[in-house]
């Protein structure tokens, strides 16, 4: 089960995390369960990894959440460009 809490547009914990696919300055992919979940900003970055507890928390401007299926694959093309 995950759970996504977001403070004031700036931090975003996301708990049930099984793996963090790719981190950048704009985007981070995150792995729970049975899909994906993008983040989307400015000045994303992770300020607590714990895989053991499940929990990955960021800091940045926050602008969008998604969740995609795990085959799903994301086209890097569309990632620079959107």
């Amino acid at each position: 089960m995950e759970s996504i809490i977001i403070e004031d547009r700036k931090k975003i914990m996301l708990k049930g995390a099984t793996k963090v696919i790719s981190s950048t300055n704009n985007q981070a992919v995150v792995e729970v369960s049975d899909c994906n979940v993008i983040i989307s900003g400015n000045e994303i970055e992770v300020t607590k990894l714990d895989l053991d507890n499940k929990e990955v928390i960021f800091s940045g401007k926050i602008s969008s959440i998604k969740y995609t299926q795990k085959n799903e694959k994301t086209n890097i093309i569309k990632r620079i460009f959107k």
